[in-house]
């Protein structure tokens, strides 16, 4: 499957060869039809995020008080949260930085967290995951052949900002997830990575040790912690502010010496191989499809522009075959092993259990909720 193949959206540039993916009689993708659809309700680039922003900063502010940190923010060596950190720490916000070390930072990851914690004098929790038990859950997902291989990385992060945050009895945590860059959302059928169930029926599976150390949490206790107990309370800041990617990370190169490390989430070399090599392969899905169209939504790439990168290869030959031998060397396999899981027929995350049905219930709930309360803050506070 050719991941420029099938119709193209008119709007973005999604494909219906890629799962979870409609396009209608008008032309227009679901995806990008549903994200134009939620922006005036997630999206507040003007005056009344600079309202949003003031308030939330005012409240985790006096969640605070008396204690060491107002709030929790995750560090990858990303833009996204690394942006977030500064501008939030520039509004005199305490932070305590947390990092999952998964085994996969890249150099420029590496060197991105430091010069931010230094640059910020930040404190930082770093959670290194026990390796030999994040190689072999890995490589129970790999043989398992499901779409989303980056369930365990993410995992472990969920999982460790739980402990933290009740480590610390912080009640907030400030996430660089936002729209701007992030807003198209394509069913997948995957389960949410905060899915412990998942992770443990797929290492059951194919798996070869017990998980002693490795960060694991039921959607039960995630849901308990985060939507009952509130702790942590999840923002996203950066929906508050006219948010450019490209003119942020200009920004982080200037005041901090930001290193760029390519594609967005290359900042684990895994994450880069999963996209670059393992998505398109045996998925025929190109990754970039989706952070383009994202853009192209946020009016911060245009159609056009966006055809002439995806015109261009995913990875270069020499580049892929480079990043591959290194995910082989670094998993203890071969080449040719790696390579059998990838070209394997792929498996449904469906086939392995999980909590989705109960995940599925609740986020439709909440996404309600949230509908209602913005819709009426909206009627209360029309705009001028």
């Amino acid at each position: 499957m050719s991941a420029l193949s099938g119709h193209i959206c008119s709007v973005c540039v999604m494909t219906d060869r890629e799962f979870g993916v409609v396009i209608g009689d008008d032309g227009q993708c679901n995806c990008c039809k549903e994200a134009l659809a939620r922006m005036p309700l997630e999206w507040w680039p003007g005056p009344e995020g600079v309202r949003r922003l003031t308030s939330l900063v005012d409240q985790l502010k006096i969640s605070g008080r008396g204690k060491p940190y107002d709030a929790l923010v995750g560090l990858s060596g990303g833009v996204d949260s690394a942006y977030l950190a500064y501008r939030m720490s520039g509004l005199g916000l305490r932070l305590l930085a947390v990092h999952v070390d998964a085994g996969w930072n890249s150099e420029p990851a590496v060197h991105n967290i430091e010069k931010l914690v230094r640059g910020l004098d930040l404190d930082l929790y770093t959670h290194v995951v026990e390796w030999s038990e994040m190689r072999d859950v890995q490589l129970a997902f790999l043989k398992a052949g499901v779409l989303n291989q980056d369930f365990p990385q993410d995992h472990a992060f969920f999982a460790t900002l739980n402990k933290v945050a009740r480590q610390f009895k912080i009640k907030n945590f400030l996430t660089g997830v936002n729209f701007a860059s992030e807003n198209l959302q394509v069913p997948h059928g995957a389960p949410s990575s905060t899915d412990g169930t998942h992770l443990r029926a797929i290492h059951s599976a194919f798996g070869d040790r017990p998980l002693r150390s490795f960060p694991v949490m039921t959607m039960t206790e995630y849901l308990w912690s985060t939507k009952i107990r509130g702790w942590p309370h999840r923002h996203r800041p950066l929906d508050f502010l006219p948010y450019d990617k490209e003119a942020a990370r200009r920004e982080l190169e200037g005041t901090f010496g930001w290193r760029d490390y390519g594609p967005k989430h290359s900042e684990s070399r895994f994450t880069k191989f999963y996209q670059e090599i393992y998505l398109p392969r045996k998925f025929g899905v190109d990754k970039r499809r989706l952070h383009l169209s994202s853009l192209i939504v946020s009016g911060q790439l245009t159609r056009e522009a966006a055809l002439r990168e995806l015109a261009c290869p995913i990875a270069q030959a020499d580049d892929a075959r480079r990043d591959l031998r290194f995910v082989a060397k670094k998993m203890g396999i071969g080449e040719r092993t790696l390579e059998g899981f990838i070209d394997a027929s792929p498996r449904p995350h469906a086939q392995f259990a999980s909590a989705a049905a109960m995940t599925s219930h609740l986020l439709a709930a909440r996404n309600l909720m949230r509908s209602l309360v913005n819709n009426t803050s909206h009627r209360l506070n029309p705009k001028p």
